[in-house]
């Protein structure tokens, strides 16, 4: 389609010139090798022989610079010929003019009818895509529209080559394919052509457009060297494609005619007749009026090319075919052809009319602004044409159809009262009578869907006597194609492939050949079956389509019918749900609650009544802000505008009504959407809260457990790989000693290395003792000054806080604050504290640390001015090897250990943090007893003095930087 359009473009668009004259290459040049008759080249002298030296001064060295020129000049324009005659130069001057003939009218016609046959070769594929013959029947359309539309210019540039050639191969394989399309279609008998014979036959018949193509590909490529021959051949060639065109298109005619006595059904006989009266109206002009003459030498003329036009008759009879075999319709479209034609008359005269009464009224027959006239006589015929013509529609139906006509209004005036009789027997009656009366068929039933089994039941029939027919069952393949929606014709040829033949001979053996289902929304509902008319004929396309037209009004009513008897248990079925709905809603044991737009409450269960403690008439209509803490909605607006789609916060802190305890629950948020005509829109949020207090103080148990464990099964290897060398420093340590002097200084160097390993080894049997449930035996335990403790730690670390720039604030109470616990344990706390501080500092900062009494408990806090810790990490702190610190620089133990150091002194640790603002430690510790705090009172000072045995190792054996931490 595209090549066709862009053909009628260049042929529109090009204007080829032309100087009358034949030049071929020849050994001196570009040399006349023939003169046309009644050209500029005869007028002006020219004559065979000549060699063509230049045009316009420009040199001619190859045939193409003539075409080239004569290509850049426009009609009428006079060049220069520079010729050589005889040895002698000359100049003539020549007069172009345009190349006779080109893209005329007729070209346009012709152009006009190929795309209509290509469309309708496309529609029949596209209608039947499995039909073999629909495939055949294409390519015979792609032929036509070759023919007809492929016409090259004169351009001679690579598309109009392909123009050339795209003509060529259409009229060499139009003829052959339609006489073997003729031959196979219609299916029918075929005892001579399905034997070797026809098949012989039909190859044979492609043998001249093999010839004709070969001999026009030789003449083409000896047109370079053999001008006048290549014209020759070229001239034979077209007139011989014409007539062996027109010789296949007779032997086509003959084919069909003969087709018409082996059929033996009355359908097949009109259809095949149909087919010969349409091949024939196309052919026979154009072989006699164009074909005959033109092979015998005379030329074309524009009444010769008109003749072509009556071709596209034939893929219109043979689409037509096809598609629906309803080609007995004849008088059906005689009557629409005489109905359209006489309709353009009435109009054509009425313009007539119009133009003269103005001009003898108004202008007095004068000419003066006649177009003005024409324009406005123009408009009025336009907007008369549709009451003409349903005019003249109505007027040929009534004579067409006589007393039938009546019928035929009062069947479409019923048809679009069904909807108000909702009595299906009574609807039923009143539809078949009135069927049977319009169109005179001799029998019809009315099937109904059976809502229980698959298939049509019988309702109401006519011609039947007092029997019914059978069921139509869905499962068959009448049944099947009738619930997908398709009319089923019995009489239809293909009917004998698509169905059963028992099928078919069943419900022809009943009578009934056409069967029309009544589609409503949910699918085919019911359907028409129904027979021939009472004279035995088909019923034709007009009928079938007035029956497809009731067949949508009862579907119609049938679908009104079904609604309403469906609307009461629809109803019902609404109320339960309703309440099955609300039974949902308060069986939950989980919180629910559903708030509009704008945060007030519609809908609060009876689960979160006894969980929050606010009544379902209290909460309902408030907003979430007066019944909830600020944080709580704050938290729940913040993750629904984060997440509009849903959300769910976990573990959230949710105080509880009228009660000093806190809820720890878990809030899921989806959004509550309602359907807003074809879109969905949000109207509110539904909430479920769960209340997981207990749940969470049991995993808080359970996670304590797990981590000791944890820390068990890794203390256990560390205590044995630890201690072997510990004990290994600490013997040959004492060996040392036993004999050494002690004013030696290197004695006060072993006695540090003693005590550093006794340090070690405490710390080991810390780790064991961290991950172990008991507590530290009541041997092991002493009356520990916590200030003093934190001392001796700030006096271990002094050294790395200068080097790394950290200043230390002390707020130490003046007071003793006493504990009682183990001295190394407490050390080992504050000490991975003040590390842990120094890490967050790299770049220097404040390290705080303060003690006191408050409330009977002994507070310690120790914060920095570090980068902090971020929220989300803040809950895994203590777990076992968590870390955030780079790879090498931590071993994730540090607070776990301190976690477990000072809940087995009976005391509490938290953490208060921030990115960029730094952290703050709290610990608190139950006092000792106070009878035992004046005998046991201690001095800061006291951590510094000078002290042997196993207790002052147990306060100042702390490494500077072995030890294990976060």
């Amino acid at each position: 389609m595209a090549l066709g359009a862009a053909n009628m473009a260049a042929l529109s668009t090009w204007r080829e010139v032309e100087d009358g004259v034949l030049w071929r290459l020849g050994a001196d040049g570009v040399v006349a090798a023939d003169v046309a008759p009644n050209t500029p080249a005869e007028a002006i002298g020219l004559r065979p022989g000549d060699v063509l030296l230049a045009i316009d001064d420009r040199p001619i060295l190859r045939v193409a610079d003539v075409f080239t020129a004569l290509h850049a000049a426009d009609p009428g324009e006079t060049v220069r010929y520079t010729v050589v005659r005889l040895g002698t130069r000359e100049v003539l001057d020549v007069r172009l003019e345009p190349v006779p003939g080109g893209a005329g009218p007729i070209y346009y016609v012709l152009a006009s009818v190929g795309v209509f046959t290509l469309l309708v070769g496309g529609a029949v594929r596209l209608r039947r895509p499995r039909d073999p013959a629909t495939l055949h029947f294409f390519w015979l359309a792609v032929a036509f529209f070759g023919l007809f539309t492929f016409s090259f210019s004169g351009r001679l540039d690579r598309l109009d080559w392909v123009f050339f050639w795209a003509d060529a191969i259409s009229i060499l394989a139009l003829p052959p394919m339609f006489l073997h399309f003729a031959m196979v279609f219609p299916e029918r008998p075929r005892r001579w052509s399905g034997g070797v014979a026809g098949r012989v036959f039909v190859v044979i018949a492609y043998v001249p457009a093999v010839v004709l193509g070969l001999a026009r590909v030789f003449a083409v490529l000896r047109s370079a060297t053999d001008t006048p021959l290549f014209v020759r051949i070229t001239s034979a060639v077209d007139r011989m494609e014409v007539l062996y065109l027109a010789i296949c298109l007779i032997g086509g005619l003959a084919a069909l005619t003969r087709a018409l006595s082996q059929v033996c059904t009355v359908t097949a006989r009109r259809q095949l007749r149909w087919i010969a009266w349409g091949t024939a109206l196309g052919a026979g002009p154009f072989a006699i009026i164009y074909a005959l003459p033109y092979s015998m030498g005379v030329e074309p003329s524009l009444q010769m090319g008109l003749s072509a036009i009556p071709l596209s008759f034939i893929p219109l009879a043979y689409a037509s075919a096809i598609v629906r075999y309803r080609l007995m319709d004849i008088e059906v479209i005689v009557k629409r052809a005489l109905v359209y034609i006489a309709a353009l008359g009435a109009i054509v005269a009425i313009y007539a009319m119009l133009l003269e009464a103005v001009q003898r009224v108004f202008l007095n027959g004068g000419t003066a602004n006649k177009w003005v006239i024409a324009f406005l006589a123009t408009v009025v015929a336009v907007l008369l044409a549709p009451p003409v013509k349903e005019l003249v529609q109505n007027a040929m139906d009534r004579a067409f159809y006589r007393d039938r006509y009546d019928y035929r209004r009062a069947l479409v005036g019923f048809a679009r009262d069904l909807n108000s009789d909702l009595d299906l027997n009574r609807l039923a009656e009143r539809l078949v009578s009135r069927v049977v009366e319009t169109l005179l068929v001799d029998r019809m039933a009315l099937m109904l869907e059976d809502e229980v089994t698959p298939h049509f039941g019988s309702v109401r029939t006519s011609g039947f006597g007092a029997a019914h027919p059978a069921a139509l069952a869905k499962r068959t393949g009448i049944g099947a194609r009738l619930s997908d929606g398709h009319i089923v014709a019995l009489d239809d040829p293909t009917a004998v492939g698509r169905y059963a033949a028992e099928e078919i001979e069943f419900w022809r053996d009943t009578g009934l050949y056409y069967f029309v289902p009544c589609v409503a929304k949910e699918g085919t509902i019911a359907v028409l079956a129904l027979g021939r008319k009472d004279t035995g004929e088909s019923l034709s396309s007009e009928d079938m389509g007035l029956l497809v037209a009731v067949a949508g009004q009862i579907a119609t009513a049938l679908e009104n019918a079904r609604l309403y008897r469906q609307l009461h248990l629809k109803a019902l079925e609404l109320d339960r749900m309703r309440a099955f709905n609300e039974n949902i809603l308060e069986s939950l044991d989980d919180g629910l609650l559903v708030v509009d737009l704008a945060d007030r409450v519609v809908r609060w269960n009876s689960a979160l009544e006894q969980l929050y403690g606010v009544s379902r008439s209290e909460a309902t209509g408030r907003e979430l802000a007066d019944i909830f803490a600020a944080p709580f909605v704050e938290a729940v607006r913040a993750a629904r505008r984060d997440t509009p789609e849903g959300a769910t916060l976990s573990r959230i802190q949710l105080p509880k009504r009228g009660d000093p305890s806190t809820l720890t629950v878990n809030v899921a948020m989806v959004p509550l959407r309602a359907a807003d005509g074809a879109a969905v829109a949000t109207v509110g949020t539904i909430l479920i809260l769960e209340d997981v207090t207990t749940r969470v103080r049991l995993e808080e148990q359970l996670q304590i457990s797990e981590k000791m464990a944890s820390i068990g099964l890794l203390a256990a290897g560390v205590a044995h790989e630890v201690n072997t060398p510990l004990t290994g420093i600490s013997s040959f340590t004492q060996m040392l000693l036993e004999g050494a002097d002690p004013a030696d200084p290197r004695t006060r160097l072993l006695e540090k290395i003693e005590r550093q390993t006794f340090r070690a080894a405490k710390i080991v049997n810390g780790l064991l003792n961290l991950s172990r449930p008991a507590a530290t035996s009541v041997g092991d335990r002493s009356l520990v000054d916590v200030n003093a403790t934190i001392v001796d730690v700030l006096a271990l670390l002094e050294h790395q806080f200068e080097l790394h720039r950290i200043k230390v604030r002390r707020e130490l109470s003046e007071r003793p604050v006493m504990v009682r616990g183990a001295e190394h344990k407490l050390q080992q706390v504050f000490l991975n504290l003040f590390l842990n501080a120094k890490d967050a500092m790299p770049k220097g900062g404040w390290l705080s640390v303060s003690t006191r009494l408050d409330d009977g408990r002994v507070v310690a806090e120790v914060s920095d001015t570090g980068s902090g810790i971020p929220t989300e990490y803040l809950a895994r702190i203590y777990d076992p090897f968590f870390t955030t610190k780079a790879i090498g620089q931590g071993t994730g133990l540090g607070l776990s250990i301190t976690y477990g150091i000072v809940r087995e002194h009976e005391g509490t640790i938290d953490c208060e943090s921030a990115p960029g603002q730094g952290t703050r430690f709290v610990l608190a510790f139950p006092p000792a007893g106070a009878e035992r705090l004046l005998p046991q009172v201690a001095t800061p000072a006291v951590s510094h003095s000078a002290s042997a045995g196993h207790g002052f190792g147990e306060r100042r054996g702390i490494r500077r930087d072995g030890v294990i931490r976060t």
